[in-house]
């Protein structure tokens, strides 16, 4: 047992003098997390959608379109002319230009009860995001609708169109149905313009169609300790692991260059066994993994608002964490050959298994069967478990499933490394 703690206090003194070490595994994630963090919203609300409007309608209904996308919480609008919104897209600085055009307000109107050809609103939209330009049309859609409908039901514009669809639909109702059960229409929403809004108050509400229900924004949280969703929390997870899994490349390759400058042979040609040599190694790296970990969150908690909603959870994840990060630096040193082909395949390893762990993206934007391959991943389980008693708001029964993973996969490294050893 002396020697064992001697060769363990050995490595944590050597790592501590590294200070390169120290800058790569300590201060490099958090400067990462903390900008990954910041582009995924931080812990603030999401930021509003950036759209360019050009308003080529100078009515009253396209005015009120304007007015109305200005109001939306979502959506912060920017007024430019049509060439300036193109160059803006094109350029990625607006991510979708609305292009309401002239005479747009009384072609829709005509439409609206099939009497006219329905006019075009251009969507110039960046084609690197898709999905933005789904939002907008949704929110477009609400505008138009409620302001034309309301024009057309109790506007000046809205009576003289529908006398107009009534003359051409006089002509053609004696002999099209359709056209005939058209003008009943037209002529009950004659009637209902000729009344009075309000007994004559303009403070009164606007007629039209109006959207028939309404939603009510909430963030769900297992708890009290979990405001919402915190993007740091997230890249503070996967920045974590990805740093600390590199820590265990370097603790493989540096086995790698013990036996071939001799130093390994040495060690082995001491009263100790390689076992215990072996285990050593891996319970210094395991330590310096998860005291790292912790002094990442700790930073993440301290400086971004960064919430655990479960100590006993995050030191479950963070030491069973540290075990793997060991036993995978251990299988890089039991089967590499080299110091320098080990590198390169080691790296890969690991930038592989960090993709795969959502660490990069969230896992829910995978395939389907992606998702389901990730599974079988230590790291997916890492950053699911560091999600779960971060941001999510889980007890630690909720990290129980992550922690008995990485640790029976730590220990599934860690036996196979020392059958190589044993080996050869």
């Amino acid at each position: 047992m002396a020697a064992f703690l001697a060769l363990v206090r050995k490595d944590l003194i050597l790592f501590l003098n590294d200070r390169r070490a120290l800058l790569i595994n300590l201060v490099v994630p958090i400067v990462i997390a903390a900008f990954f963090g910041s582009m995924a919203g931080g812990a603030s609300k999401t930021s509003k959608i950036d759209v360019a409007l050009v308003l080529q309608d100078a009515g009253d209904v396209g005015q009120r379109i304007a007015a109305g996308l200005a109001a939306d919480p979502n959506l912060h609008v920017t007024q430019l002319p049509l060439a300036e919104a193109e160059a803006a897209v094109r350029k990625g600085s607006q991510p979708v230009a609305i292009v309401l055009p002239a005479g747009f307000g009384e072609a829709a109107g005509s439409a609206m009860f099939g009497a006219g050809e329905k006019p075009s609103i251009r969507l110039l939209y960046d084609p690197s995001q898709p999905a933005v330009l789904a939002m907008v049309k949704g929110m477009l859609t609400q505008q138009v609708m409620s302001v034309v409908s309301s024009e057309m039901f109790g506007g000046k514009m809205g009576t003289e169109l529908t006398a107009k669809s009534l003359r051409q639909l006089d002509a053609r109702a004696t002999t099209d149905p359709d056209s005939r059960a058209l003008r009943d229409m037209l002529q009950s929403v004659q009637r209902y313009q000729a009344q009075p809004s309000q007994a004559g108050k303009e403070t009164g509400p606007k007629r039209g169609l109006t959207m028939p229900f309404a939603t009510h924004d909430e963030q769900v949280s297992a708890n009290s300790v979990a405001k919402g969703y915190n993007g740091y929390s997230h890249a503070f997870a996967g920045m974590g692991v990805q740093f600390i899994l590199f820590m265990a490349v370097n603790m493989g390759i540096e086995i790698l260059l013990a036996r071939r400058t001799g130093v390994w042979n040495r060690l082995l040609a001491a009263p100790v066994s390689m076992p215990v040599v072996v285990l050593a190694r891996a319970t210094s790296a395991a330590l310096i993994a998860t005291v790292l970990l912790c002094a990442i969150f700790a930073v993440a908690v301290l400086a971004f608002g960064v919430t655990l909603s479960s100590v006993p959870g995050f030191l479950g994840i963070a030491v069973s964490f540290g075990m793997l990060t060991a036993g995978f630096g251990l299988l890089i040193a039991a089967f590499g050959k080299t110091p320098e082909a080990a590198r390169g395949l080691a790296v890969f390893a690991t930038l592989l298994m960090v993709m795969l762990s959502g660490a990069w993206m969230p896992a829910f934007l995978f395939p389907t069967w992606v998702q389901k391959a990730t599974l079988a991943v230590p790291t997916r389980w890492a950053v699911d478990g560091l999600d779960a008693v971060t941001w999510r708001g889980l007890d630690g029964a909720a990290a129980a499933p992550a922690v008995a993973v990485l640790a029976a996969s730590a220990l599934a490294f860690m036996a196979i490394a020392l059958w190589k050893f044993r080996k050869g």
